[in-house]
Parts: C-alpha cells; sequence; structure tokens
C-alpha cells in the first residue's frame, strides 16, 4: 500500500472520463492504493473492442464482450462509477461537467475517452456508413444486415440487393470483419438461407492491406482473405456514401445498403472541446510521463493521446496495449506525485501487432524485430495478448479461452441468431444474472 503525504485537506480525488482498457486501468490500480477515484463513463459497462467484429457477425451476442463496470470495481470501494454524459471538460480546475448539471473535480484528472470514426469529410458517411468502434456500433451493423435478410424473405430480388457489403479501410478492423462477413454469407448460402454468398468488397487507398505489418503478413492476409471469397480493391478511395451504394474515386459506383467504416479514428469529440493542446487525429499532445503541456495534474491516455515513441512517426499507434499500459503508468505516475517521487516517462512494453482474417486464420509480428507468424501460431499469440488485456477488467479469463479455441478448433460457420443450427459458444462472464450491461443502438457522437 502505497503511503500518501498529501495532507487532508488536499485528500486526493482522481477524476478519470473514461471505462475503456486506458480508464478501467488507470482507476484498478488507484483503487488498489484505496486512492479516491471517481470514473465517468456514458456508457455502464466496459467493451473488449478486440471482438467487436464478432458481434457485428453474430458470432457472439454483445452483452459477452461488454462487462459491466459495478461488477469490475465491486472489490474497490474506493471507485464510485458514474454512468452519464459529459458536456465540457476544464482541464484548469480540473473538473468535468456532466449533463445534469452536477460538477466533479478533482485534484487529478485523466482524460480516457477513447475514440470515434473519422470520416475525412467524405459525403454522406457518417450519415450512411457503419463504424465499428463500439458494442452498440457492432450491435447496430448486426441488426441492420439481419433486417435486411428479414424484410427480403423470399424475394431473391431483394435478397440480392441485401447481401454485397462495402467494407472501408485494410486495418486490422477492416480486414477482420470483411472475413467474418465472408464467412458469414457462406455459412447461410450453404445453409440455403441465401441464395449466394455475399459479395464482400473491402477498399483501401493504400497498395497493401494490414499497412503497418511487414511485407509478408500483406500478403498473407490478401492470400487468406480472397481465399474467404472477399474482393479487394486497393489503390482505391471513397468519394461519396449514399444509403444504397457506394461512389469510389476512380469513378465507379458499387449498390450496397451495408458499408462498414474502418477507415480511421480520432479522439472522441470532447477533446476538442477541451481547450487542450492537440495534434493528429484531434487526440491530445501529451509529454512523455503522460501528462498535458501547462497542466501538471491532467494526464491523457490511449486513443484520445499521441502519446510520444522513439520510433517513426513518433507517436505509438492506436492499441488495446498501449492503451491499458498508459492507464496504469498515469495511476504509477499520480502515485509517484503522491509520495513525493518525480514522475517517470512512460515506456511501452510492445506486445506485438495481429490481425484475425476468418476462422482458423491469424497473423501476428511479435518480439523487437518483429517476427512474423500466421495460423495457429499466429492465433496463439492473438489468444495470449488478448488474454492479458482482459484480466485487468474482467473477472473468467478462462471463459474467453474456451471461446476462443471453440471458435479456432471447430467448424463453427458464423450464422444469424435465427439460424437453426448450433449458435456458437458464448464466452459468458457473468457470475451474477443481475449483472448485464445496458447497451444501446442509438447512434451518438
Amino acid at each position: 500500500m502505497v503511503t500518501v503525504t498529501a495532507q487532508p485537506s488536499e485528500a486526493p480525488h482522481v477524476v478519470v472520463l473514461g471505462g475503456g482498457l486506458a480508464g478501467v486501468a488507470c482507476a484498478h490500480r488507484l483503487g488498489d492504493e484505496g486512492i479516491r477515484v471517481t470514473l465517468v463513463d456514458r456508457n455502464d459497462y466496459h467493451q473488449f473492442q478486440p471482438l467487436l467484429y464478432q458481434v457485428a457477425t453474430s458470432q457472439l451476442p454483445a452483452q459477452d464482450i461488454a462487462r459491466p463496470h459495478r461488477t469490475i470495481f465491486r472489490a474497490h470501494p474506493t471507485v464510485e462509477v458514474r454512468s452519464v454524459e459529459v458536456t465540457s471538460v476544464d482541464p484548469q480546475a480540473p473538473s468535468l461537467t456532466l449533463v445534469d448539471g452536477d460538477v466533479l473535480t478533482g485534484t487529478h484528472l485523466v482524460m480516457a475517452a477513447g475514440g470515434r470514426a473519422e470520416y475525412f469529410g467524405v459525403p454522406g458517411a457518417d450519415e450512411h456508413a457503419f463504424p465499428l468502434y463500439s458494442v452498440s456500433d457492432a450491435e447496430r451493423l448486426r441488426l441492420h444486415f439481419r433486417q435486411l435478410l428479414d424484410d427480403a424473405g423470399d424475394d431473391q430480388e431483394a435478397l440480392e440487393s441485401a447481401l454485397d457489403v462495402v467494407v472501408v479501410g485494410g486495418g486490422p478492423t477492416g480486414v477482420e470483419v470483411a472475413g467474418a462477413l465472408a464467412e458469414l454469407t457462406r455459412a447461410l448460402a450453404t445453409l440455403g438461407e441465401i441464395p449466394r454468398p455475399g459479395r464482400i468488397l473491402l477498399v483501401d487507398r493504400g497498395k497493401v492491406l494490414l499497412g503497418g505489418f511487414s511485407e509478408k503478413s500483406h500478403e498473407y492476409a490478401h492470400r487468406r482473405l480472397t481465399k474467404e471469397g472477399a474482393e479487394l480493391q486497393l489503390g482505391t478511395g471513397v468519394s461519396a456514401v449514399y444509403a444504397d451504394r457506394v461512389e469510389l474515386d476512380d469513378g465507379s459506383v458499387v449498390p450496397t445498403r451495408t458499408v462498414v467504416w474502418g477507415g480511421g479514428e480520432s479522439a472522441a469529440t470532447i477533446v476538442a472541446e477541451s481547450g487542450l493542446p492537440t495534434g493528429r487525429g484531434g487526440r491530445v499532445q501529451v509529454t512523455p510521463e503522460l501528462t498535458v503541456e501547462g497542466h501538471p495534474r491532467v494526464y491523457a491516455v490511449g486513443d484520445v493521446a499521441n502519446i510520444p515513441s522513439d520510433e517513426d512517426p513518433g507517436v505509438l499507434p492506436q492499441l488495446g496495449s498501449v492503451a491499458q499500459q498508459s492507464g496504469r503508468w498515469a495511476a504509477d505516475n499520480i502515485l509517484r506525485e503522491l509520495t513525493g517521487q518525480p514522475a517517470v516517462p512512460f515506456r511501452y512494453k510492445d506486445k506485438g501487432i495481429m490481425a484475425m482474417i476468418g476462422r482458423n486464420a491469424a497473423v501476428a509480428e511479435v518480439g523487437k524485430h518483429r517476427h512474423q507468424v500466421e495460423g495457429p501460431v499466429a492465433f496463439a499469440a492473438w489468444l495470449g495478448v488478448h488474454a492479458m488485456l482482459l484480466s485487468g477488467a474482467h473477472s473468467k479469463t478462462d471463459a474467453f479461452l474456451s471461446w476462443a479455441w471453440d471458435y479456432f478448433d471447430r467448424d463453427h460457420a458464423a450464422v444469424v441468431e435465427s439460424s437453426t443450427t448450433e449458435a456458437p459458444h458464448r464466452i459468458a462472464w457473468g457470475d451474477d444474472e443481475a449483472d448485464v450491461p445496458h447497451i444501446s443502438t442509438e447512434r451518438r457522437g
């Protein structure tokens, strides 16, 4: 237990904005030391983003990747969770103003509000495309696709128009969802529920898939996705999105009623309104110690921050492991301050980069020199890294391990919930039926 040197009148109170990997890791660490924390998030649950594509393609129910904050912090009496919208941030106080008018003022503020889809000004994308950055996004996409199929019924012409999907972005999100959708529609066609597999078209301005990976990984992802039945159109961008079609910048038009957007990420909207210095992606510029210049008691971590790196392009990527480690590091620096010690620059322990490309296919680059592995070995690496990420926010990583090996080893084709075939293995985190997340499919900025 850390011995805090602050005087009673200066009792530490850390306000954490955001209940994702970074915010939860920070609050967990401080709660372990008995520090008073108020964690604020508009959702009452923590979401495990690496499995969003599984929810979007009906392989897992949304509730299985959303763990209520109250269960996460049940053993931390000094951590209070507020499930409410935040309307403004005052870094000087520092404080948060809530939608109900309450103002939360702390001795320290940790900005961990996460990211949102970046549409780069493409007309119609914000209105018609489906981003995949939250459980709500994933559930909205799943319901949309199922509704298209339900509405079509036995009308073959309507089914044909409902089946084709455009996925924008060739990074891990785009690759994973494209592979899962190709697998899903192929399984439905095999079952005779749809006349043919869907045309899953992945579009990206880059020349390769998984741009941050090695050339070998680019080739593997390309080979596996096309084997799954997906089509690739690289070196091409999206110029406009409509309810029934996508226009590409080469002048071509692709009829579709479903556009999945994995084309970029920027910081949560509230960052732009906070007055904090921002840089690439609208993210907060932070010092190596994760504080904000001019605001020594304001920290920014995870996807909301541009965290310095010695590597090109000079900032760390938006990865779950970066978020979790930076959240915990910010907490440690707060504890150092409270005990009269100097803050320490953040040192990231690189877990590698990886992506799933459908069942039985994964690619990973691990180690200092980015050793590339694929197939079962890559899946094992993916599994290990994500099990570690889960350990700070979920009480049962064994449930995750059970689901994952079942998914990889068995011939569980993805099926929509109305299918009469065997349902996919559930993760089922909950010990208490009352501990269920309240997931809204309302679209929010």
